[in-house]
């Protein structure tokens, strides 16, 4: 969406409110021994607290209030009463949320525990590649170029970027204009960043896999080479300067 008035730009800070201070609770809330299904309900009641609606549920059906994914799975994994939380485990947790009409979306990578498995690096590259990326996105700035950005900086750390999973336009659904907003160059795609749009910028960073493959349970997606992934993602507001950081509150990138 575009922010056109001042009610629009209260709308979007409260939807992002919310689903930012909910990651935030169920990052500092997830321990080893809990089951995913545990951590989705915890951050249920949160999001209930502030009379939010998960979004992957609204929009598609999804099985869950939000999507935590482990280790190898790299994103939209369904909360399980059969998955279990161990020490070192690689978790992304992506909160997504409906809010008087008003949509916003935020996720985040991180290790749970003590490092054991040396994800740790992982993590900090994505949150530094979201970093940069968003340092230089402002009104004009072609869409691709942010992509070749976030390219080019995971291959500095000899990572790869996901090419079939993206950010995208955000507000007043889930997924709006510009969708597609990849980790690479696009050499083909010639749109610009819009003063005033609202956007869901995200990292999909991974050790082997170059593209996300779905599994059986028609949501889950692993990587087609294997690996691990670590994804970032605030939902921002363009400017002729730095963006408006909606979803800061998650504090991911600390």
């Amino acid at each position: 969406m575009s922010i056109t008035n001042e009610d629009q730009m209260i709308g979007m800070q409260k939807v992002s409110e919310a689903v930012a201070y909910t990651l935030k609770k169920m990052i500092e809330y997830a321990e080893p021994g809990m089951t995913t299904k545990d951590l989705d309900e915890y951050g249920a009641k949160i999001l209930e607290g502030f009379g939010a609606k998960s979004a992957p549920y609204l929009t598609y059906g999804f099985p869950g209030w939000t999507c935590i994914s482990v280790d190898n799975e790299f994103c939209h994994g369904i909360p399980t009463d059969q998955r279990i939380l161990k020490e070192g485990d690689l978790i992304n947790i992506d909160v997504s949320a409906e809010l008087d009409g008003y949509w916003a979306d935020n996720g985040g990578s991180f290790v749970i525990g003590k490092d054991i498995n040396g994800h740790q690096k992982l993590v900090e590259a994505s949150k530094d590649i979201l970093k940069k990326a968003i340092d230089n996105i402002k009104g004009g700035v072609k869409i691709a170029d942010i992509g070749y950005l976030m390219e080019t900086e995971a291959k500095k750390r000899g990572l790869k970027v996901i090419k079939n999973l993206g950010g995208h336009g955000v507000g007043r659904s889930l997924h709006e204009q510009p969708d597609e907003l990849l980790n690479y160059k696009n050499r083909y795609d010639t749109r610009r960043f819009k003063k005033n749009s609202v956007v869901a910028i995200e990292t999909f960073i991974s050790t082997d896999s170059n593209l996300a493959v779905e599994l059986k349970d028609g949501w889950t997606m692993v990587g087609n080479k294997g690996g691990y992934m670590a994804q970032h993602e605030h939902t921002i507001v363009i400017t002729d300067g730095k963006p408006i950081i909606l979803t800061e509150m998650n504090e991911i990138l600390n």
